[in-house]
């Protein structure tokens, strides 16, 4: 393979079979995400990327003990030692949600910064979960009825009852429900990684390409919302693949038909308008 060109089937294969491995990989998952988005990311690169992390985890101090504790040390070391944080510009940038950008920006969106927070504590031996909160993603430690929870986002700022609320109530103008409190799995962790790289990409319509392959990626997931397969269709058709895009819209009509008839037609529409634009 010529250098800069990249592996897909080997990328994603491996993507495909550690999200059905008993215990994911969190860390690997988005290396393998972040190499769909970066062709210079090999083989090498990842393992560079898993190496870093264990150097990170090596400079916390041994015998912690409690969640507070923990939160603490690595609010000293990767905020404040190592300056990982976020601004506003990151929800611009496509490199915030790939791993291996992050940790060589150290600046990311919040569940980026998440993520590496997770994989550095977890890599010592830390009590550590996240915590998707709408629209701002944390972390937390210890036992999680304790709530001891922290913003990498603000360099690890410690998070009161009260100041998850005003993040849940700002995002979402709702008030802050012990559901959302809930430690979130490594496969719910990329799948929103995912969407927010679609939502990026939505907002760019020259980005086709990155909006596809985020939800290819999605797709192989085992859990993942059915309407992704319509969207996936769509967006062979505005890339060029009429033919594709539209034997994928009639799959998906047939497999939503017998629960919502009337949007089934309405995409056996879109399956016939996009073979008139081959005409």
């Amino acid at each position: 393979m010529a250098a800069g060109e990249r592996d897909t089937d080997g990328v994603r294969r491996r993507f495909a079979e550690e999200v059905r491995a008993e215990r994911p990989d969190l860390a690997l998952l988005c290396l393998l995400l972040g190499a769909e988005a970066d062709p210079s990311l090999d083989a090498n690169g990842v393992d560079a990327a898993q190496i870093e992390l264990d150097r990170l985890a090596g400079l916390l101090p041994f015998g912690l003990r409690g969640g507070r504790a923990w939160a603490s040390a690595l609010a000293e070391l990767l905020g404040e030692r190592c300056g990982f944080e976020g601004t506003s510009a990151e929800y611009q940038r496509l490199d915030s949600s790939l791993l291996h950008e992050v940790l060589r920006r150290r600046r990311g969106l919040p569940i980026l910064l998440s993520v590496v927070w997770i994989e550095v504590a977890r890599r010592a031996g830390a009590p550590v979960y996240g915590v998707a909160l709408p629209g701002h993603f944390v972390v937390g430690f210890g036992d999680p009825a304790e709530r001891v929870l922290a913003d990498p986002f603000a360099g690890g700022r410690p998070l009161t009852d009260q100041d998850a609320e005003l993040l849940v109530t700002g995002a979402t103008g709702e008030p802050l429900e012990a559901s959302m409190l809930v430690p979130a799995r490594p496969l719910e962790i990329v799948l929103r990684i995912l969407n927010n790289i679609r939502a990026w990409a939505a907002a760019r319509p020259e980005r086709t390409d990155v909006a596809l392959w985020a939800v290819e990626l999605s797709l192989l997931l085992p859990a993942h919302p059915a309407r992704l397969r319509y969207e996936r269709a769509q967006l062979l058709v505005q890339s060029g693949e009429f033919l594709r895009g539209a034997a994928e819209m009639e799959e998906y009509a047939q497999v939503v038909e017998e629960v919502e008839p009337t949007a089934a037609e309405a995409v056996r529409r879109w399956a016939r308008a996009a073979r008139a634009l081959l005409n």
